[in-house]
């Protein structure tokens, strides 16, 4: 789960195309929190309390008015009556990633990854890219094989993984829907050799920086181990303190090293 937390942190200060290149700073005076943590943590607190996503959403949502939504989440947020808008936007992959350590059995990603989308993104798109985060984070926390999970999310979802960064980057740009967001953010795990190298394909792309970062980074963080402990420091020292506290008792509930 902090992997994704440092990737959206990292990727925050990049969103929009900022840069075409793996070399950058990682962190720097624009490096900030951003909704795609402030959703991660919402949906951790559900796991650890009543399972109860939209709840949480809304809460953690409301709590943190301007944490960069987007416009239709924001009116759903605002909402007396908040329903599902058919979004197949990448929100809902962005704060999947804790379902893909919490539930043990694909079955159950499956199904609470579903649960975690379906009260916003309820468009069939919305939903298979929550569900493909997730099985992701279980598959490289579970197998340690990155032929069998490209092999095994592109047969399930149709994703197309026979892609690399660097073919996709001289014509990739800003884009905040799953069909292709998700694809592109897998593969930024799947061409790594590390946390880090990861994070960094995924800010290189040019696109939405933060939640590109945010999805592989919790892929990553479940194949590869938790983020270098000084990743992890600037995390603590970025995130409000309710939400670190909340992601410090997730990680160390499900064996994640903080």
């Amino acid at each position: 789960m902090i992997g994704a937390l440092a990737g959206d942190i990292i990727g925050s200060a990049y969103e929009f195309g900022r840069t075409k290149s793996k070399d950058f700073p990682l962190f720097g005076p624009e490096s900030e929190f951003t909704d795609d943590s402030v959703l991660t943590v919402a949906t951790a607190q559900a796991i650890l309390t009543d399972g109860d996503y939209r709840k949480a959403t809304l809460e953690f949502g409301r709590r943190y008015p301007n944490a960069g939504y987007g416009g239709f989440f924001l009116g759903w947020l605002h909402s007396a009556e908040p329903k599902p808008y058919n979004s197949f936007g990448n929100g809902s992959a962005m704060r999947v990633s804790p379902v893909g350590f919490a539930f043990d059995t694909v079955e159950e990603i499956l199904r609470e990854a579903k649960r975690s989308a379906e009260f916003t993104h309820d468009h069939p798109e919305g939903i298979k890219g929550a569900q493909a985060t997730a099985l992701a984070v279980f598959l490289a926390r579970t197998e340690w094989d990155m032929d069998l999970i490209r092999t095994e999310i592109s047969g399930r979802f149709g994703y197309d993984l026979g892609r690399t960064v660097e073919t996709i980057r001289p014509g990739y740009n800003h884009d905040e829907s799953c069909q292709r967001t998700v694809p592109e953010a897998i593969i930024s795990f799947l061409d790594s050799y590390s946390y880090e190298d990861a994070i960094r394909n995924a800010v290189s792309l040019g696109g939405d920086a933060d939640t590109l970062a945010c999805i592989a980074g919790g892929i990553a963080e479940a194949y590869y181990g938790p983020p270098p402990h000084e990743i992890r420091a600037k995390v603590k020292e970025i995130l409000p303190a309710v939400l670190w506290e909340i992601t410090e008792q997730f990680c160390n509930l499900y064996g994640l090293l903080v």
